[in-house]
Formats: structure tokens, sequence, C-alpha cells
């Protein structure tokens, strides 16, 4: 099982994540793995994640992992229950990182690196990732250039998933609903 849940900021999609990770794990008796890609950069960023991770408790393995995302998801098994958040700082960190160099070409191999990971793997995999092209457009080109990149890759990512859920005020849409639930 893979599914994506999509969400802008503080609008639960995270919370809705955890829990549904830990849903399946239990259902399945599988290893709850939690896989961070955000980068602690400024004093704001550290209390983000030190409130994730309190909200989310024990139970869970973790990883950190800002670019190598794909090699990381090759080596979960079927038992392995990955909850990955999330894709849009993992975006941000590989535009940064190829800093000059970053060009469509190189950051859509990153991208399609990573859905053929995630089409690979056995185990239940959940991403959570920021759906951002429903406001305004951007004035700054890089802006604009995350955003455009980020709806590319929630498009390619909904594609393998089979299930898609979009939230709001924390409630739940189903947009690609789980096979049989319809």
């Amino acid at each position: 099982m893979k599914q994506l849940i999509l969400g802008g900021a503080r609008s639960g999609k995270s919370s809705l994540a955890e829990s549904r990770a830990q849903q399946w794990a239990q259902n399945k008796n599988g290893t709850l793995h939690y896989v961070a890609t955000a980068l602690p950069f400024d004093d704001e960023m550290k209390q983000r994640i030190a409130h994730h991770k309190l909200q989310r408790g024990t139970g869970w393995i973790e990883h950190e992992c800002p670019l190598n995302l794909p090699e990381l998801i090759c080596e979960f098994s079927s038992q392995d229950v990955v909850l990955v958040d999330c894709l849009t700082l993992w975006l941000n960190n590989w535009i940064f990182e190829l800093g000059d160099d970053c060009c469509n070409e190189r950051l859509e191999e990153k991208i399609e690196r990573l859905v053929n990971a995630i089409a690979q793997s056995e185990a239940t995999l959940i991403f959570v990732s920021n759906e951002v092209g429903m406001g305004i457009v951007p004035l700054g080109a890089v802006s604009r250039y995350f955003v455009d990149n980020a709806g590319r890759m929630n498009q390619k990512l909904a594609t393998v998933c089979e299930q898609v859920t979009f939230v709001a005020a924390g409630l739940p849409l189903e947009l690609k609903p789980q096979e049989g639930k319809r």
C-alpha cells in the first residue's frame, strides 16, 4: 500500500499520516518508521521538528534523510510501515543542494528516481506533501520554480500511490480512494 497525503501548512496532514501509519502497523504487526526530510536550519524549524517528535510519541524508528530518499526507501521490507514527512522539504533540499546547477532535467531526474523507488518498494509507504499551488502565483522566480516542481512531483506520486488524500482544516478528502473503499 502506498499513500500520498496532501494539504497546506498546519492542515492536519501529518497527524492523519501518523494515525494511519500506526493503524496499518498494528494491523500487519509491522515495524513503524518515520523518515524526516527537514533540515534544522534555524530555531523555528528546530521547534517544528521538536513539536512533531513530541506529538508522534514513542514506537517509531526515526531516520533523517534530507536528500537520498530513493536509496532509503529501497532498504525497507514488506513488514515495514514507513511515513515520509515531507516531500516538499525534500524537493526544497534538492533545489538548494543543486544550487546554480539546478535545472528542470536534474530535478526531474531526482523525482523520477523517487517515483521508481516507490513503485518497486514492497513496504507500506505513506508520504506527506504540501499542496502549494492553490494560492497566488509567487513573484520570485525561485518560488515559482519550487511551486511548479512541487505540483509536478505530487502529480507523479499520485500515479504510483493507491490512495491520495487531501487534508484541509483537519478534515480528509479522499481524492483517490483505496481500492475497495469507494
